[in-house]
């Protein structure tokens, strides 16, 4: 029972002390480092957190990631790429996929078809029905934020409590059915937003998920996918 009550210890010392980190990080720091890096807010917010605090620290958590290049090339042109498809063994499964680059040059090299590869068959795996969080219907938005308030609501918790869990909810919904936000099923630790920065931070380029079709033998219907018109417009 003591090294059950140790363990039990630990876990809570450790819950406590990410909290105090969590309280600590200003909207200061996550303005500077976002500045210093050009990544975007939740991103630098999560890198100073892994790095309790620390600046430089976090930038290289950004780094390591692939985030800092990939948000500072994210409005450059995507006007080349590849189609790739994945064919889940035994013909089951298939997906058909569009990756942009800027050049043709990479979009022929062997890590960017690795990627169009990796991605689609994540896609063949998990079946998301959006591209990004932005790409997600205001029907689809509004239904689950109605939901997950109306059972938050029950618990009987205060008002601002309840927002806090209707937040916490949607970004759990948000890495179920959106690619970028999910976790790469060959690496968990690493979401496909992140895989697609790592790739853009070694070959220099911009990226995007233009879009993509999931079809599976059997299913009435079938999973289509791209990036709202507005997104590829300012291409």
């Amino acid at each position: 029972m003591a090294l059950i009550a140790g363990r039990f210890s630990t876990e809570s010392d450790q819950g406590k002390r990410m909290s105090t980190v969590t309280e600590n990080i200003s909207a200061a720091q996550v303005k500077d480092l976002r500045e210093k890096t050009g990544a975007p807010m939740m991103d630098c917010r999560s890198a100073l957190m892994e790095a309790n605090g620390n600046v430089e620290e976090a930038i290289v958590v950004l780094r390591k990631k692939g985030m800092a290049s990939a948000a500072k090339k994210a409005t450059r042109n995507t006007s080349e790429g590849a189609v790739g498809t994945y064919i889940h063994a035994g013909g089951k499964i298939g997906v058909l996929l569009e990756v942009n680059c800027e050049s043709d040059f990479v979009a022929r090299t062997e890590d960017f078809q690795e990627l169009l590869k990796d991605i689609a068959m994540h896609i063949a795996a998990t079946d998301p029905r959006y591209i990004r969080t932005e790409d997600v219907t205001k029907e689809d938005l509004a239904r689950e934020q109605d939901i997950y308030r109306a059972q938050a609501a029950a618990t009987g918790k205060p008002a601002a409590v309840i927002e806090k869990i209707v937040e916490g909810k949607m970004s759990k919904f948000y890495e179920e059915v959106c690619l970028l936000e999910q976790p790469f099923i060959k690496e968990q630790s690493v979401t496909i937003k992140e895989l697609i920065g790592q790739k853009v931070g070694k070959l220099g380029e911009n990226m995007t998920v233009r879009r993509f079709a999931r079809f599976k033998v059997g299913d009435a219907g079938y999973t289509v996918a791209q990036i709202k018109p507005s997104a590829v417009e300012h291409e």
